[in-house]
């Protein structure tokens, strides 16, 4: 196994709340020189692509450390239930935010939120076979609304700025991803067979 790039020589806690933990870590490279890294903690979450082949169900609410409301895939995590599933996160998360709920969740990938300053890591599931039902959410998702948007409208939504999350148009690119693969297309577009 290789040596890592980067040595943790000291770690602190600089702040934690019951929603993440900020550290410092001071580090040793390779070369011998020292450096510092602040790091923060976050459980991973799961993002859910809910789509009941023709429209993307979404949900709208107030971000707070940007100022704005922005429409996004429903996403969460389970901070009472810290050794749930990422799928048992996913079914909770998408029937809590829109009521729906899915008859199949399939994994899409797992990426990281911003793997520069956070170990926050996000599981991303295509949910289908979508029954409606109400939506139940929590004290922080107060005003949250859902929606259901075409291919189009969601693209539309991307160009004037409604949709910004970074974690949702990754979703849309692994949703695309795993569509070309399932109509025998391989990553590039091209037939897989001849």
């Amino acid at each position: 196994m290789a040596e890592p790039e980067l040595r943790c020589i000291d770690s602190r806690v600089v702040y934690k709340n019951r929603w993440m933990t900020v550290r410092e870590d001071r580090v040793r490279r390779l070369s011998g020189e020292d450096g510092l890294f602040g790091i923060v903690d976050k459980p991973d979450f799961s993002l859910i692509v809910p789509f009941d082949g023709e429209r993307f169900h979404l949900v709208q609410q107030y971000r707070y450390p940007v100022n704005g409301r922005f429409w996004e895939f429903p996403q969460g995590s389970l901070e009472g239930e810290p050794d749930a599933s990422a799928e048992q996160v996913a079914t909770v998360e998408l029937q809590e935010e829109t009521g729906v709920i899915a008859g199949r969740l399939e994994p899409l990938g797992r990426l990281f939120q911003a793997y520069g300053y956070c170990n926050q890591g996000v599981h991303v599931f295509l949910a289908t076979g979508l029954q409606e039902g109400p939506a139940n959410p929590e004290a922080e998702e107060q005003g949250m609304i859902s929606g259901a948007f075409t291919r189009q409208e969601c693209e539309t939504m991307i160009d004037d700025g409604s949709i910004a999350d970074l974690a949702t148009l990754a979703a849309f690119h692994l949703f695309d991803r795993h569509a070309r693969r399932s109509r025998g297309e391989n990553v590039a577009g091209m037939q897989t067979s001849l």
